[in-house]
């Protein structure tokens, strides 16, 4: 019987972004990547026609916490030599979202016969990056211990709009001790390229998330007594504002499904 792709595997199984790379692409790993290739760092996936991309550019800068770009392909290409030799956009993350006039019309493990010469890869910083170091710190994650996707939510927090492009600001949570929060704001601070400090800790009431337990991306993750929610500027947010914009076509990866690159994290730029 063949292993199960969803299934909880150990971070060794596939410790660097080639080998990890090379299963998603044979379709061995069809599961989320949080854990996987731990030290490299991942990317959030925003594929545009080339028409809107100048825009899309400019929201990325008038929005760094959500979108910090590790990365832009020419038209039409699949590969991003910067990010990795053998990297090939249209089959090398495990699952992606097709979304047409802000409908999401098909979720597919291989892009190569939707491929089309003028589409722009965008490759957005990713939270997962940040993670070996939380957890380096002596930062607990439950999500990454359970082996789940981690919990993200749509807020009430307003994107700056560029061009068609704005809605609301999506937040990834992990839940942690109050002392260990205020060490990750101290870790996390560090490192703007993977979205860099949390933007609340506490009510999520407060930024507009009326049930916590149920999370509009990802997996529910428990939050002991204990514990407060600490929450940080997600990547999935390009695909709430696809939706919000109604954009004729955008592609971008499955929440929490991303792509391994050959970069390091800890040669990403430091504060």
């Amino acid at each position: 019987m063949s292993p199960d792709p969803h299934a909880p595997r150990p971070a060794e199984s596939f410790a660097d972004a080639r080998t990890a790379r090379r299963a998603i692409r044979s379709g061995a790993w069809r599961g989320h990547t949080s854990g996987l290739a731990p030290t490299h760092v991942q990317g959030n996936l925003m594929i545009l026609p080339a028409a809107l991309a100048p825009d899309f550019q400019r929201f990325c800068q008038q929005n760094p916490k959500p979108c910090p770009v590790l990365g832009i392909s020419q038209p039409g290409a699949r590969g991003l030599s910067v990010l990795g030799d053998d990297l090939d956009i249209a089959t090398d993350v495990p699952s992606y979202r097709v979304y047409e006039h802000g409908e999401l019309v098909a979720e597919v493990s291989d892009l190569t016969d939707r491929w089309r010469d003028d589409l722009v890869t965008f490759v957005l910083g990713c939270s997962f990056s940040f993670e070996a170091a939380l957890i380096e710190a002596g930062i607990p994650l439950r999500h990454v211990a359970q082996g789940r996707n981690v919990a993200m939510y749509k807020t009430t927090i307003p994107t700056v709009p560029a061009g068609p492009f704005h809605g609301p600001l999506v937040v990834s949570m992990r839940p942690m001790k109050a002392a260990d929060a205020i060490k990750a704001v101290q870790v996390t601070a560090r490192v703007p390229a993977v979205h860099g400090a949390p933007v609340h800790l506490g009510d999520p009431a407060l930024i507009g998330i009326a049930d916590i337990a149920t999370p509009d991306f990802g997996d529910p993750v428990a939050i002991a007594l204990d514990e407060i929610p600490v929450f940080w500027a997600c990547g999935v947010t390009p695909q709430a504002v696809a939706m919000a914009a109604r954009l004729p076509l955008c592609i971008t990866h499955s929440p929490g499904f991303m792509l391994v690159t050959d970069l390091m994290n800890r040669d990403l730029p430091y504060r």
